[in-house]
Parts: structure tokens; sequence; C-alpha cells
């Protein structure tokens, strides 16, 4: 990726830092509809931009400018390569070092990842990370047999690991996903409920059918589950299964017991990933059950093959008031007499 830009004025005792950029049309989409592109800039990273003609002018401290420089090339870079720029993207920009918005190499995923910009192909819609966590997690998905994604809601576990086994399934690379969570309690007495086995079971599997569908055409979804390629599954259904050449996700596994996430853990077969997704804070087990998502962490943690990725409120990409929400409990649960 070319970025034809050239930057003046950068000397360590400069206050100053100017851009310049060659195409004006893209310089309007850059600053966005009344320069708010710009003003979310200047909020996140405290500087101040001015724009004079297709020049850009950076004041600050010069942190703060590289920072607010490498986010400004970063996303006049992604316009140059003819995607679209949403919101969202600017604050990915914001989060992460322009380096991550390098062009990848050509080839198929798993190359791509000899580069540096991370990001999923799927059927419908390409996946990027927003967070340095987030890169990370995705990095780690596609090197690790078994990845445990650890945080609060909104950071991305389930989606990421989602986006990752559709890639993996219209590569050729697994020949199924299995998607699993543990329904209604810890103890999935699922017969109390009325109807058959997926009545019973696709209230707690539709956060997994969302995502789905943003990756998938809606008719290939339905094909997919009714030929068994994708297959939806309570986790008390796993036991004396053998799952190869598959994409295995686990969600919600903070209300696993530990015999249930030793029993999921030890179904891997050959050929097969395993995706681990929860937020230990939120365990809804009864009191003095040990979570098996918690124990697994520590028994598992620096095993070959197994990578752990937590998330914090600051990778939450959701509604930014989520974000904040995140922090205020999880300020409220580190004061002295509070409950976890």
């Amino acid at each position: 990726m070319t970025i034809h830009s050239t930057v003046a004025d950068k000397t360590e005792t400069s206050a100053q830092t100017n851009i310049t950029f060659g195409n004006n049309r893209l310089l309007i989409d850059l600053c966005g509809e009344l320069d708010s592109n710009l003003t979310k800039i200047e909020t996140a990273i405290d500087v101040q931009i001015n724009r004079r003609g297709n020049e850009l002018a950076i004041l600050g401290d010069l942190d703060a400018r590289k920072h607010a420089e490498a986010t400004l090339r970063a996303l006049y870079g992604r316009l140059e390569d003819g995607r679209e720029m949403e919101p969202a993207d600017v604050d990915a920009a914001i989060r992460m070092p322009a380096e991550i918005f390098e062009e990848p190499l050509s080839g198929d995923q798993i190359e791509m990842f000899s580069g540096n910009r991370v990001e999923v192909r799927t059927r419908k819609k390409v996946v990027e990370p927003r967070t340095k966590a987030q890169n990370s997690y995705v990095r780690s998905l596609f090197d690790h047999e078994l990845v445990f994604g650890l945080g609060p809601a909104g950071t991305g576990k389930t989606y990421l690991a989602m986006a990752v086994a559709v890639s993996y399934l219209i590569e050729g690379r697994v020949d199924r996903i299995i998607l699993s969570r543990p329904a209604v309690e810890a103890g999935e007495r699922l017969g109390f409920l009325p109807g058959d086995l997926k009545e019973k079971v696709d209230p707690y599997m539709q956060p997994l059918y969302d995502a789905l569908n943003d990756f998938l055409p809606a008719k290939q979804v339905e094909k997919m589950i009714e030929d068994k390629v994708i297959e939806i599954a309570p986790l008390a259904f796993m036991r004396g299964r053998t799952l190869s050449n598959a994409v295995i996700i686990l969600d919600e596994a903070q209300n696993t017991t530990a015999m249930q996430m030793k029993m999921f853990l030890t179904r891997m077969g050959e050929n097969s990933k395993m995706i681990v997704t929860g937020d230990p804070s939120q365990v809804d087990l009864p009191p003095g059950q040990v979570s098996g998502l918690v124990q697994a962490v520590d028994l598992l943690n620096g095993v070959d093959g197994v990578n752990i990725s937590r998330f914090s409120f600051e990778d939450v990409v959701r509604h930014p008031l989520v974000a904040r929400i995140v922090r205020a409990y999880d300020q409220q649960t580190q004061l002295p007499g509070s409950r976890k």
C-alpha cells in the first residue's frame, strides 16, 4: 500500500507535524462529515489538528503527534485501498499502531499472517481486529490448537472466533464447525423445556446464529445446519464423541463445571481446533462450585499448543458506554469487602 503523502517539520523539538495528502477527495473522506473523524482523533489522543487545503497540521507533544500521524496515515491508506471507513475503523486506528494496517502478502488466509495487517475473510465480509488484544487473539486462533478467550461482554471473543471458524470452513481446512454452550444452567436440564431439542437449545444459541449470519448467507447457514456441516450442540451431548476435522467453539464457558470442561477438552480429534470463550467474572454456578473455565485456565497455562488471550474494558467495541459500564463494575469488585 502506497500513501501519497509527505511529512515536514518533524524534528524532536518541533511542536507541529505537517502531513500533505495527494488526493483531496480521499482527504475529505478521511476528515469525515464536519471533520468528525478529526475531532474524534483530537479528543482521543489529545492533539489539535488544523486543516489547510490538502495539508493537516498536528499540534501537541511529540508522542501524541506521532500517534495521531500514524492514525491518519493508516486511515488514509485504507481509503487508498478502496476500502470503506466506518466510525469503528477510526476507533481501531486510534487503538492500534499503524503497522497493523500495512499491506498483507498475497495468498491464502494463513500466508497473510506473515504480513502485519490481520483480517479474517468470510463469505459476506472481511473482519478486522479493532484493538491490540483482538489482534493478538486472532493471530493465536490461527497459530494454536486450543485457545481460551477471556474477558467481558462486547470484546469480540465469540464474534472473532466465529469468523475464524467460518474462514477455516470455506477454505477447506476443516469439514465442519461445532458450536456449543452450557444451556439453561450448568446441569443443562433441557428436558423440562417444551419442544424438540432444536427448540430447546435455539434461545441459548442465538448469539452464535447471529454471528453466523454476519459471515454467511442465511440460506447457506440453513443448508449447512441441515447437512450437519455446522452443528449446534448442547455441552451435555458432547460426551463420548471424538471431534475431528472441525473447529469447535464453546461459548459462555464460565458456566461449565470442572467435570464438563474436562469432558469437552478431551473431545478433540485429529486436525481440530478448539476455542473456549467466557467471562470469569460472570459465573452463574451455585455458590462454592468451581468454574471449569477458571480451573482449566489455571491448569493449562503454559501448556504447549494452548493460548490464553485476555481482554479488558479497553477492548469493548460495542457502544462506548459499555466500556465505561464494564470499567465501573471492575473497579467496584476491586474494593475491599466487595464480592466478585
